[in-house]
């Protein structure tokens, strides 16, 4: 058999009429899944209580994944800092990034961060740490973290004096909080149960640099304690069994992303390790958003990737088992929390 350049000229054009509509249709396919998102209000979880309010009160204000600020009126201590929000298409076709000047000068204005004294990442990963170094040179505020978050600031050109590698276990005093950072593991969201972005930073990171550049480093489970109560920040849904035995707390907060892809046995002994173990009574979810969508927009990621109601049908059912006196709340994005009820009047 034989074909003349017609033959071959026509087999092309059906072969690219082909994939033209394979292409069409997987990218309907990609578009429907990728809109196929739950939503907050199908939770029914009752706000955060609305304690007596003081100058002195602890407060908590959640700005968006496990980026959360604590203020007592005189000193504030930041968890994260994650302001500047790379897109979908910047993660997946490797873009250079970098903090958003702009971005954080509105941030720290609008949410009042004048007396931030600690800036503290849960680990060195982009969307917990992209922004300390721009936040430290604005606040002179301390980094504190692992080799590799002291690699992201040196990149910042952050003074080497406001730089501090943790010594796990080790106390840290800012005003009349004290914080604590303990060993721990980010969740397994890789193939097999990696860690995506694992490793260390080696040397200081100078932004602009692809995601991927923001390395873990070591995962901290962080305590805060203050004369008025004590909050556990679990930035990330790993865990190290039994590390958290001789921590007693009033809230956690931890992470819920990728627990609806773990399996219930996971999730449990997730639970058992932070709150049970610890005595919490009040327990916030982070982490649950689509991080890549802009600053203030709260939106859950698609099913398909994390669904956070499924999780958090099954964290509730779970706490009806162990835990009946905790409470699961719902952060709302930039509202302040007082987080402790009052002492007691003297009997």
């Amino acid at each position: 058999m034989t074909f003349d350049r017609e033959d071959i000229k026509a087999w092309g054009r059906r072969f690219a009429i082909g994939i033209a509509g394979l292409v069409t249709i997987a990218s309907i396919i990609i578009a429907v899944l990728w809109n196929d998102r739950p939503e907050l209000t199908e939770l029914e979880w009752q706000p955060y209580p609305q304690f007596e309010s003081s100058a002195d009160s602890v407060r908590a204000t959640w700005l968006g994944v496990s980026t959360v600020l604590f203020d007592d009126g005189d000193t504030q201590v930041l968890i994260d800092g994650f302001f500047s929000r790379p897109s979908v298409a910047d993660i997946l076709f490797a873009a250079e990034v970098q903090s958003s000047a702009a971005e954080v000068n509105r941030i720290l204005d609008e949410y009042r961060m004048r007396r931030l004294a600690a800036i503290i990442p849960v680990h060195s990963h982009f969307d917990h740490a992209m922004d300390i170094g721009a936040i430290a040179n604005r606040s002179s505020a301390s980094i504190i973290g692992s080799e590799s978050t002291a690699n992201i600031a040196r990149g910042a050109s952050v003074p080497e004096d406001q730089i501090v590698i943790a010594e796990p276990g080790s106390t840290y005093e800012f005003g009349k909080f004290s914080v604590r950072l303990i060993r721990s593991r980010h969740a397994p969201l890789g193939w097999g149960g990696s860690v995506p972005f694992a490793g260390s930073i080696e040397e200081p990171l100078v932004p602009p640099a692809a995601v991927s550049a923001w390395r873990e480093g070591q995962s901290y489970s962080i305590v805060i304690d203050h004369p008025q109560g004590t909050t556990l920040v679990q930035g990330s849904a790993g865990f190290i069994p039994g590390s958290l035995d001789d921590v007693v707390v009033d809230v956690v907060m931890f992470s819920t992303f990728g627990l609806q892809n773990f399996g219930r046995e996971y999730t449990e002994e997730y639970w058992l390790s932070l709150v049970t173990s610890t005595g919490a009574t009040r327990v916030l979810p982070l982490h649950f958003e689509d991080y890549t969508r802009p600053f203030g927009t709260i939106e859950l990621s698609p099913r398909v990737i994390d669904n956070f109601i499924d999780a958090a049908n099954l964290l509730d059912t779970i706490r009806l088992i162990w835990d009946n006196d905790a409470r699961l709340h719902l952060p709302e994005f930039g509202k302040q929390i007082v987080l402790y009820p009052p002492p007691a009047p003297d009997a």
